[in-house]
């Protein structure tokens, strides 16, 4: 499994995926906890799309945390987004895992060990520390 790196801006995507380029590594690119209902769909798309674009040689995935909201995950998936996780249980995470598996994308339900650059002044320094050490605990 890659290494998720939890991003907040676009700087911190494209330092993620510089990071993981200069390694050789995959890397996924996952969303604050619960930013699908804040932030939204479209524009995690957008950011991580862009910063795609801007380090082409990267190696990677990315997945929308959407909290217990399954109407941004349901976006995500409209969207084409491959990967989000749903906090939510019974039928409303039913329906969207039956949807995803419509789509060839996946809900996931667990939270795995990332490292989250908020707050972080060098984040491809600290992105290429953490996955060359080969970390997956948080900070």
């Amino acid at each position: 499994m890659a290494a998720h790196i939890v991003v907040h801006s676009l700087d911190h995507a494209r330092a993620a995926l510089a990071a993981a380029a200069s390694l050789g590594v995959e890397v996924t690119l996952a969303s604050a906890p619960a930013a699908g209902a804040y932030s939204g769909a479209a524009w995690f798309k957008a950011l991580t799309d862009e910063a795609a674009r801007a380090v082409p040689a990267a190696r990677c995935d990315r997945l929308l945390d959407c909290g217990t909201a399954p109407g941004p995950a349901l976006a995500a998936l409209r969207l084409g987004l491959k990967r989000v996780r749903f906090a939510g249980k019974g039928e409303a995470l039913r329906r969207l895992q039956s949807i995803a598996a419509q789509c060839g994308a996946v809900v996931e339900t667990e939270t795995a060990p990332a490292l989250d650059l908020s707050g972080t002044r060098q984040p491809e320094a600290r992105c290429r520390a953490w996955l060359k050490e080969g970390t997956r605990t948080p900070e």
